[in-house]
C-alpha cells in the first residue's frame, strides 16, 4: 500500500520540478542511488519494470526506503498494463508511470488513488488522460515528440495541462530552461543523471552533486520566470 497520499506525490513532483529515473537489478545498488538521490534534495525516485524480477528488486527497495528514507517517495516506471500496476500498488508504489496510455491502468491507479502519468505523444493522447483522471501527464520520448515546442504549442489551447517530458531532457541550463519556459510541470530525467559512467564507477557522491546542481538550476530558472 502507498505510503504517500495522492495530493502529497502530485504536489511534491511539481514543487520538486524533477522526477529522476533508474533502474538496476542489482537491490544494493539501487539503495545506494536511491540514498544519493534523496541526499542531493530529491525525495521522488521512479524505478523502472525494465528486467526480469525487478517487482522483487522494487519490493526491497521500497522497504528500504521506508526504513531508512520515509521521505523518499518511491514509485514505478515503465508499467504497459493493470496487472503490472497492480503488482507494483501492491509492493508500496507511490505512483505509477508509462510509456504509453491504457484507460485500463488508468482505472486500476483510480481505484488505489494512485497518480498515473502515461506516455502521451499527440494532443488527443493528452485530453484522453486527463479524462481518465490523470493529473500529470508524461510527453513520451520528450524530444522525439517534438522537445519544448510541442509543450508550448499544447499548452497554448490547453493551458490547463500539466506535462512531464521525459526522453530528451538533460541536466543542462540551456535543456531545462527550454523545457521549463515552454511551461512544463516537471520533468523526468534517466541517464542524463544517473548516468552510466557514475554508475560503473560506484560514484554515489557524484550522482548526489548532480542532483543537487540540477535541482538548483531547475529553482534558478523558475525564480527568473
Amino acid at each position: 500500500m502507498a505510503r504517500f497520499a495522492r495530493l502529497k506525490v502530485l504536489n511534491k513532483m511539481i514543487e520538486t520540478g524533477m522526477v529522476p529515473v533508474f533502474y538496476n537489478a542489482d537491490i544494493e545498488v539501487a539503495k545506494k542511488v536511491a540514498a544519493a538521490v534523496f541526499a542531493g534534495g530529491c525525495p521522488l525516485l521512479e524505478f523502472t519494470n525494465r528486467g526480469d524480477h525487478a517487482w522483487e528488486v522494487f519490493t526491497e527497495l521500497e522497504r528500504y526506503c521506508n526504513e531508512e528514507l520515509p521521505a523518499m517517495i518511491l514509485g514505478v516506471g515503465s508499467a504497459v498494463d493493470p496487472g503490472t500496476a497492480s503488482l507494483y500498488i501492491n509492493c508500496g508504489a507511490n505512483f505509477v508511470v508509462g510509456p504509453i496510455l491504457n484507460p485500463d491502468v488508468a482505472r486500476a491507479c483510480n481505484r488505489r488513488k494512485i497518480p498515473y502519468s502515461p506516455g502521451c505523444g499527440s494532443a488527443s493522447e493528452i485530453s484522453q488522460a486527463e479524462e481518465l483522471g490523470c493529473e500529470i501527464v508524461k510527453v513520451f520520448p520528450g524530444g522525439e515528440v517534438g522537445g519544448p515546442k510541442f509543450v508550448q504549442a499544447v499548452k497554448g489551447p490547453c493551458p490547463w495541462v500539466s506535462i512531464m517530458p521525459t526522453g530528451g531532457v538533460e541536466s543542462t541550463e540551456a535543456s531545462l530552461k527550454a523545457w521549463f519556459g515552454a511551461g512544463v510541470a516537471c520533468v523526468g530525467m534517466g541517464s542524463n543523471l544517473v548516468t552510466k559512467e557514475l554508475l560503473k564507477a560506484g560514484d554515489w557522491a557524484g550522482i548526489t552533486a548532480k542532483v543537487k546542481d540540477t535541482l538548483d538550476l531547475i529553482r534558478q530558472i523558475r525564480g527568473g520566470m
